[in-house]
């Protein structure tokens, strides 16, 4: 009897294996050309009704080592590394805004900028979304241009502007820019309007080879 109840548990924990190991899988990284990244972009009106600022939260200490996001990406994207002191507090470093062209000594002279900025996202296809995910968003370290650390000058410029709207003053920046902001976009599976698509379109024909990388969340 009880050979018999172990070989009855034994194939019931056989069975269920499959579907511990069928659990969701992480989305492989894709690279489409420019061009192919800009068409895979699904089109729709765009609808900041309801949009506030504070319904995507941020910025957060997401593996709790004493440094928030903003931190996270200056010590990722410093050219010269800062002095990193009690709370993860930062001084010294260089940085290279590429938006502008300008190098930047210290860490108060630079923004954060979310690539698609926050309503620029809720417009496209965020203000559908949990809070968590709208936070997970607005803290995305899991892909390099998601957040760039830029100068205040250039990303108060851009505000929320899509490419229809503003680009880097850097001429040599705007393929990547259209790049990076393609990808953001494919990334979070957000949409484009009309005028965003022409503009991308119209943008990208100068901009040879480039490619889109991402990985879909």
């Amino acid at each position: 009897m009880i050979k018999t109840t172990v070989r009855a548990f034994a194939a019931v924990a056989l069975a269920l294996l499959p579907l511990t190991t069928l659990t969701a899988p992480a989305h492989a990284a894709e690279t489409l050309s420019l061009h192919d990244g800009i068409e895979a972009l699904p089109q729709a009106a765009e609808v900041r009704d309801g949009y506030e600022r504070t319904k995507f939260k941020h910025w957060i200490d997401e593996d709790n080592d004493g440094c928030n996001t903003r931190a996270e990406v200056l010590l990722a994207e410093a050219i010269t590394p800062p002095t990193v002191g009690p709370g993860c507090k930062l001084t010294g470093g260089t940085w290279r805004s590429y938006y502008d062209d300008t190098t930047v000594n210290g860490p108060s002279g630079l923004d954060i900028d979310h690539m698609v900025p926050l309503a620029e996202a809720w417009d496209s296809g965020a203000s559908q979304w949990a809070a968590a995910r709208r936070q997970a968003y607005a803290n995305d370290l899991g892909a390099d241009r998601s957040l760039v650390a830029v100068t205040a000058r250039s990303n108060r410029s851009k505000a929320d502007q899509d490419p229809a709207q503003w680009m880097p003053p850097a001429a040599d920046a705007r393929c990547t820019y259209l790049s990076d902001w393609v990808s953001t976009k494919l990334r979070w599976s957000l949409t484009v309007d009309r005028a965003e698509r022409d503009t991308l379109r119209q943008l990208a024909a100068g901009c040879g080879n480039t490619d889109v990388e991402y990985e879909r969340v």
